[in-house]
């Protein structure tokens, strides 16, 4: 006749009706049909495991405590160092923030200083390319004429450039970047000249009510133009 193999639930079941102690051990092995020497043993066995089992549950809890502050302590250090070094690089410019990446920080990646200053890690890595020799040539072309008239805007010099028969032809759109590359833009009255100036100081009139009764008594200054003699 083989073996009966009970398992762990019915074991349990068995142990728990002999802790009990409602019913004797004779009662428990006509009503579940197994030996009584089986319900002593794992009554036994029951009774020196349940203190293990809480001393372990509690010792698994207070290990995930323990690990679950230490990854916190981790994250707020993290989040502390990204907040200084997020202090010192405020909102800025795309070619700014290009420079206050730090490749070489410590505790701070790069692609990380990208995401907190807003920039993303192919603007960081682009380099532009440099203007080619025909611009270069365009330029100084612009720059020698810009000398002589200033006064010229986007339209003039590209049809100054059309007029000097380079070989190519130039349009408004690259006389324009060309421009703008290089700084200059023409001089003319820009509006709003009549505006008073948003200075707080003034100068008042200092002859008001001065009556002026002798020579030499007020110089003033012509910064007018003098006129050729005819």
């Amino acid at each position: 006749m083989p073996r009966k193999i009970y398992g762990a639930e019915f074991k349990a079941k068995v142990a728990l009706e002999a802790i009990r102690g409602q019913k004797t051990v004779n009662e428990i092995v006509s009503a579940l049909g197994v030996h009584p020497n089986q319900v002593t043993a794992w009554k036994k066995q029951a009774l020196e495991e349940l203190p293990q089992i809480f001393s372990n549950g509690r010792a698994r809890t207070e290990k995930a405590e323990v690990e679950l502050k230490a990854a916190l302590y981790q994250q707020i250090g993290q989040l502390k160092v990204e907040l200084d070094w997020l202090k010192k690089n405020p909102v800025l410019a795309i070619e700014v923030k290009r420079q206050r990446i730090q490749p070489g920080h410590p505790q701070l990646s790069i692609a990380r200083q990208c995401e907190l200053l807003g920039l993303s890690r192919a603007s960081f890595y682009y380099e532009a390319a440099p203007e080619s020799e025909e611009n270069l040539w365009l330029m100084r072309l612009l720059d020698e004429q810009y000398t002589w008239a200033p006064f010229y805007g986007i339209r003039r010099m590209t049809a100054w450039l059309n007029d000097q028969k380079l070989g190519l032809e130039v349009n408004h759109k690259r006389v324009r970047r060309l421009m703008r590359v290089m700084g200059i833009e023409a001089v003319y009255p820009k509006p709003r000249l009549s505006q008073a100036a948003t200075s707080p100081r003034r100068y008042p009139y200092l002859l008001s009510g001065v009556a002026i009764v002798r020579p030499d008594q007020v110089w003033s200054t012509d910064i007018s133009v003098p006129q050729k003699a005819v």
